[in-house]
């Protein structure tokens, strides 16, 4: 492919006919030495965007609407192995820099009531109500009708699934040194 065709969303690996195009939402990006890792960027993208919509919208089917996603996963956190957490503990599990982001949800899941606070000396710890509990039931019940459901749910599923997972929890870590060093470039 000549330069003025790297315009377009696929891109071909030069000189390799067994090569199916490499689909980027930014071929700039994919010009350099890894156009698989803008392929990958991009299905991270799709995917990111995808899984967002979709688990608001299964909270929507649980009885809760107008939730944002960070809302979404911060209730089902506070809500995991039933145990108290405080609010940086919350913030860093979800990967999330800016705490402020996680108080605001904290905020809002308060005002629906469906977590509960304790203050321990200078610490507040949220936990999930009976409301929250339910609302977090619900979830996981449509969750297994809509989404679990559509799975195969086979061994090599399972592996695949788990493999996944353990790549993208390493390539965060990558993404993560990234972000410092580009800090400082």
């Amino acid at each position: 492919m000549t330069k003025k065709s790297l315009n377009t969303s696929a891109i071909s690996a030069p000189d390799n006919p067994q090569t199916r195009p490499v689909i980027v939402s930014s071929a700039h990006l994919a010009a350099g030495k890894s156009a698989e890792l803008s392929e990958f960027e991009f299905g991270l993208i799709i995917s990111g965007n995808a899984f967002n919509r979709w688990i608001t919208r299964c909270m929507a089917a649980a009885g809760v609407s107008d939730m944002t996603t960070i809302e979404v996963l911060v209730l089902h956190h506070v809500n995991h192995r039933a145990r108290s957490k405080k609010l940086a503990d919350i913030a860093f599990l979800l990967n999330i820099e800016d705490t402020h982001v996680v108080n605001y949800a904290l905020k809002k899941l308060q005002n629906l009531d469906l977590i509960a606070t304790e203050k321990r000396g200078k610490e507040v710890l949220y936990s999930t109500n009976e409301k929250g509990q339910a609302v977090c039931a619900k979830y996981f019940e449509v969750r297994e009708q809509v989404l679990v459901a559509s799975l195969a749910g086979g061994a090599q599923e399972s592996f695949e699934l788990q493999e996944l997972a353990r790549f993208l929890r390493g390539l965060s870590g990558l993404y993560d040194q990234a972000s410092r060093a580009a800090t400082s470039f």
